[in-house]
């Protein structure tokens, strides 16, 4: 295929100078940037930054005596996703594409250590890899990335060829092969959490791709017969068990399963319209709510700096899907439209869990608010998805 305008849009991976060349002096990377996107990615890790220093300046507990602990980590871990996004974009999606089955195996591999010795179990799920020194790594984080890529490879390997219109019944299944490996591998440890999210993620890739509707309507049937068997088998571990029950019924267990959420909403609560201020809020300071700078992050904000902080944050996230969208509406290859479709889906679904479980409207599942939440893992791999949208963006053919 020819180029146009000097951009190759045939090699999946960079030609000779990388992606850098292969664009016009006047229409340089930078330029071609979603601008939008990324000032709305580093405003939410910006905003993440004062609430996570808010919620733990004060837990000598954890900081060992530096009120700045958390903060400073926060920003480092904000500063390498923004390395690996800019590293992203410069490999591009298409190189990554080549790579995709060694990525996959990583993945898995890492997935299995923690199963291991060298696993760790952090707020009751058995998903860590301990590094030393204090670091540690969550593998399931990275394995959302690889689920995306390589169900985009295989479902739109024969359509960006021009063989097929849509994805073929023997691709489909393949790739749900592919998909539920890991999955599986992830439930085990358990991390309930992260599973929900891959389902969702699989199920905006198949939608993203044009696979016929009777898979996607048979997963969908598929996941309620699974957790109805999971359920009835006992597979989930007690304090799984616990968070829905508190989830249907906040007053069965206030001091226990249900603390959490309760805790929470009195926090957002308390906060009105304006919030108490930041530093200055009793449920943040009193340390009432656990796990304020991970997974109830969204409770600082609520409380001191009220309605209208806690509407900041919504309306940032909605211009990353925004941009997100229109990313994968204006590429001219299924490939990059099914990526962004899954980063799509997981950020969506994500930020809505884990808002909706500090207002009580959704279970405690232990996911992190991208961006905002504190945690290395899960900072690195959305700063990587937003490099594979910026970098979907920047090679798309230009216009003669």
């Amino acid at each position: 295929m020819a180029s146009t305008s000097g951009f190759s849009v045939s090699g999946y991976g960079p030609q000779r100078g990388g992606v850098w060349s292969r664009l016009s002096a006047r229409d340089s990377v930078v330029r071609r940037l979603d601008w939008p996107l990324l000032l709305s990615c580093l405003a939410l890790s910006g905003i993440g930054a004062l609430l996570v220093w808010s919620a733990t300046r004060g837990r000598t507990d954890l900081t060992q005596g530096d009120p700045y602990y958390f903060l400073f980590r926060h920003l480092l871990n904000t500063g390498i996703g923004v390395a690996l996004m800019v590293a992203t974009v410069w490999l591009g999606h298409r190189t990554l594409r080549g790579a995709v089955p060694v990525l996959y195996g990583i993945s898995i591999l890492l997935i299995l250590l923690v199963l291991t010795p060298l696993g760790a179990t952090i707020n009751g799920a058995h998903a860590w890899i301990v590094i030393g020194g204090g670091f540690s790594i969550q593998p399931s984080e990275f394995v959302k990335i690889t689920i995306i890529l390589v169900m985009a490879m295989l479902l739109a390997a024969r359509v960006d060829a021009g063989d097929l219109a849509h994805p073929g019944h023997l691709t489909v299944a393949k790739s749900l092969v592919l998909a539920a490996l890991p999955m599986a591998i992830v439930m085990m440890m358990p991390d309930l959490g992260s599973v929900m999210v891959m389902v969702v993620i699989v199920l905006g890739v198949l939608m993203a791709s044009g696979a016929p509707n009777r898979w996607i309507l048979g997963l969908i049937g598929g996941g309620v017969v699974g957790a109805v068997l999971v359920a009835v088998l006992g597979l989930l571990d007690e304090y799984q068990i616990n968070r829905f029950a508190a989830f249907a019924n906040p007053a069965l267990d206030p001091t226990g399963a249900g603390y959490n959420t309760n805790q929470a909403r009195i926090a957002i609560g308390s906060g009105g319209l304006l919030g108490t201020g930041l530093f200055k809020g009793s449920q943040t300071t009193g340390q009432f709510v656990p796990e304020q700078q991970t997974d109830f992050v969204f409770t600082v904000a609520g409380e001191e700096l009220g309605f209208v902080g806690g509407a900041v944050i919504l309306v940032l996230l909605g211009v990353v899907l925004w941009r997100a969208c229109r990313i994968a509406r204006e590429t001219t290859e299924l490939y990059g439209t099914i990526v962004a479709a899954g980063i799509i889906a997981w950020f969506a679904f994500q930020s809505f869990e884990n808002i909706g479980m500090t207002l009580g409207i959704m279970p405690v599942a232990g996911l992190p608010l991208p961006f905002v939440s504190y945690g290395g893992s899960s900072m690195f791999a959305v700063w990587v998805a937003i490099g594979l949208l910026q970098s979907i963006r920047v090679q798309r053919p230009i216009s003669a």
